[in-house]
């Protein structure tokens, strides 16, 4: 049987939808998680939203008031008054009971094992039961938080796959990433679920996380706005740092461990903004 030219033109076309709808993976809903936030047409994937006691921050909307408490613990506080702590520990805490707390199991410094049972959301970057990585994607209040695995050396010298994660807080129109205790180099897959990041916080030890030549490589991957500083053992540490980093961004001592980071105000271009503390 001969077929009309426009059932012919019909029939390819239908048979080149089917290709391409074989050809296309397909993007269930369960794994938007993984795909990059801090976009706009991320907005209507937001998870449920859980609910805290809230007071308000005196932020304006997209704004956040970051306070490095030490080590890589840093306090991050939204404009509805939600209260996160990274790499949450029984040395150094913030002085108030974070809604959310962020933990990573490198060292004790990074963990806790007696946390505040105040917390309403204790994150934590490993799968404790081990059967894998772990997974987290929480909206408390007006910050999302949710996690890229990273792997960590094991005490024996050897590799313990997703046994950390870097922590992404999205506030607003804002992405702030906290690295953690970063060992190794960011690959693609990394660098396309992180997203667009505007404020990193990044180790720079050079010894006990990733060396320091490798993570400036990190954040040239990254291209942050800002840049601040955490995880070093003196003013020595950070000093070779920003000694090896000379000449490629700009460089701000502040005088107070608090700063305000609104979307509106990042510097036009990356910057390494450096908070008192150890």
């Amino acid at each position: 049987m001969t077929m009309s030219k426009p059932l012919v033109r019909w029939t390819l076309a239908l048979a080149g939808l089917a290709a391409a709808a074989f050809l296309q993976p397909a993007a269930p809903a369960a794994a938007q998680s993984d795909e990059p936030g801090c976009r706009p047409e991320m907005a209507s994937l937001r998870p449920p939203i859980q609910r805290a006691n809230l007071a308000l921050a005196n932020l304006a909307k997209d704004e956040v008031r970051l306070t490095f408490v030490g080590h890589a613990s840093f306090l991050i506080e939204t404009p509805v008054g939600v209260k996160v702590a990274t790499d949450y520990n029984d040395y150094v805490r913030p002085q108030v009971t974070p809604d959310i707390a962020t933990m990573n199991k490198a060292h004790s410094t990074h963990n806790s094992r007696n946390p505040d049972p105040a917390i309403g959301q204790l994150l934590r970057g490993w799968d404790p039961a081990g059967a894998g990585a772990a997974k987290h994607d929480v909206t408390v209040g007006d910050v999302r938080v949710r996690n890229v695995p990273t792997n960590i050396r094991s005490y024996d010298g050897g590799t313990d796959y997703d046994g950390n994660s870097i922590f992404v807080f999205e506030i607003g129109d804002l992405c702030i990433a906290h690295l953690g205790h970063l060992h190794h180099p960011l690959e693609p897959g990394h660098l396309r679920a992180l997203g667009r990041v505007d404020v990193v916080l990044f180790p720079v030890d050079g010894s006990y996380t990733l060396d320091q030549d490798g993570m400036l490589e990190v954040l040239k991957s990254l291209q942050a706005r800002v840049m601040i500083p955490m995880h070093f053992f003196g003013g020595g540490t950070l000093a070779r740092f920003l000694a090896r980093s000379e000449g490629l961004w700009p460089v701000e001592r502040r005088e107070q461990a608090t700063i305000t980071l609104g979307k509106a105000t990042l510097p036009a271009k990356p910057a390494m903004i450096v908070l008192p503390g150890h």
